[in-house]
C-alpha cells in the first residue's frame, strides 16, 4: 500500500471506509437471503444455498481484509466518513427490501443481485485508483476481491433469470 498511502490519506482511507461499509452490508443480506433459501424446501432453490454461503464468506473476508488495510493507514474501520456514510445509506435501501417480512425470495435475490452491481463496482473503482497510483500489489488485491465479486455477480444473475423464467412458466410461492 506504499504508493497509495503517499496520496492523501484521508481521502483513500475514506474511499475504503465506503467499501468497509458496504461489505458489512453485504454480509448481513447474504445472511438473511440464506435464511430465506434454507427455509424454501425447493430442491432447485437450495442448490444456491452452497455457493452462496462461499460468497457471503468472501464477503466477510472483504470486510476482514478491508479493517485491516484502514487501521494500516491509521485510520479506524469504525469512524462512519463521508463516502461510508453514503453507503449506509444507499445500503439501506437494499436492507428494507430484504428484511421486509413480505419480500419473496425472487424479490430478495433481485435485491441482492443490485448490491452485487454497486459491490462490483465500488472494487472496480477501488482497482482503477491502485492503477492510477502505480500501487501494483494493492491493484493485485483490489483485482483478486473484484473477481470473486464478480463470480457473486455471475450466479445471482443466472439465478434470477432462472427464477423469473421459472415464475413465467409456473407462479411459485416463495
Amino acid at each position: 500500500m506504499k504508493h497509495l498511502e503517499n496520496q492523501n490519506r484521508e481521502n483513500v482511507i475514506d474511499l475504503l471506509a465506503e467499501r468497509l461499509t458496504f461489505e458489512r452490508s453485504a454480509v448481513r443480506l447474504y445472511d438473511r437471503v440464506l435464511e430465506r433459501i434454507r427455509a424454501t424446501g425447493d430442491p432447485e432453490i437450495v442448490r444456491l444455498h452452497d455457493p452462496m454461503t462461499a460468497h457471503r464468506d468472501q464477503e466477510k473476508e472483504h470486510e476482514e481484509w478491508l479493517e485491516a488495510r484502514i487501521r494500516e493507514l491509521g485510520g479506524s474501520a469504525h469512524t462512519l466518513t463521508a463516502k461510508a456514510q453514503l453507503a449506509k445509506t444507499e445500503s439501506r435501501g437494499l436492507e428494507e427490501a430484504i428484511f421486509d417480512g413480505r419480500a419473496t425470495l425472487p424479490q430478495m435475490l433481485h435485491a441482492l443481485l443490485a448490491a452485487e452491481l454497486v459491490d462490483n463496482a465500488g472494487w472496480d473503482l477501488l482497482v482503477a485508483v491502485a492503477d492510477e497510483a502505480d500501487d501494483h500489489e494493492m491493484k493485485k488485491q483490489f483485482k483478486r476481491r473484484l473477481h470473486e465479486e464478480e463470480d457473486h455477480l455471475a450466479l445471482l444473475q443466472r439465478a434470477v433469470e432462472r427464477i423469473a423464467k421459472r415464475e413465467i412458466m409456473v407462479p411459485a410461492a416463495w
